[in-house]
């Protein structure tokens, strides 16, 4: 599969206890997050666009990627301090099934929801070139950072931050705003 390329954000990644660089990356140009329907390993269906008026933080892994490992018990951590606040975590698996996932997380439990693309077109919609890569979608839906590499999901200012994205992007009329130009300072 293509993005099997190589874990290849396992060098850029954070140590153990730190976050490097910027939260999450800007995305120069934002753009209207794609929609898709999956199915979890839970055997529930995910729409992208039932989270509408939340901030989605889109995570792409597979069990095989060391770095996406490393990260999902901070991700766990992050969404039981999120949960309910309106920030909600999708894990996308990559190209795997049910009992590879299951085998993973019998030692790494979690209980945020993990939708899988098993086709990969998901993940070639959102131009994902390495594992882990996690786009954060505002609650009009627009795809507006990126962060390549692991993060450390619950670093106090990482949940901080990611709290305040849901006043930046506020709602109009109960609905979210949903312009697509939006311009590039008013996310950083």
């Amino acid at each position: 599969m293509l993005i099997r390329l190589v874990c290849m954000f396992a060098l850029m990644s954070p140590m153990p206890g730190l976050l490097a660089g910027p939260l999450m990356a800007p995305i120069k140009e934002p753009f209207a997050a794609p929609d898709f329907v999956l199915t979890g390993e839970d055997g529930r269906t995910y729409r992208l666009s039932d989270y509408r008026g939340k901030v989605v933080v889109l995570n792409f892994w597979a069990t095989w990627c060391p770095p996406c490992r490393f990260e999902m018990p901070a991700m766990e951590r992050a969404w039981k301090k999120l949960r309910g606040s309106g920030v909600v975590i999708l894990a996308i698996n990559v190209g795997e099934d049910e009992d590879a996932i299951f085998e993973f997380f019998g030692n790494t439990p979690v209980t945020f929801p993990i939708p899988m693309d098993r086709r990969g077109e998901v993940v070639k919609a959102f131009h994902v070139t390495g594992l882990p890569t996690t786009y954060l979608v505002d609650p009009a839906g627009i795809v507006t950072h990126r962060a390549m590499g692991t993060r450390e999901w619950d670093d106090a200012a990482m949940l901080a931050w990611l709290r305040g994205r849901l006043k930046v992007h506020p709602m109009q009329d109960g609905r979210p705003h949903t312009a697509i130009h939006i311009p590039l300072a008013e996310y950083q």
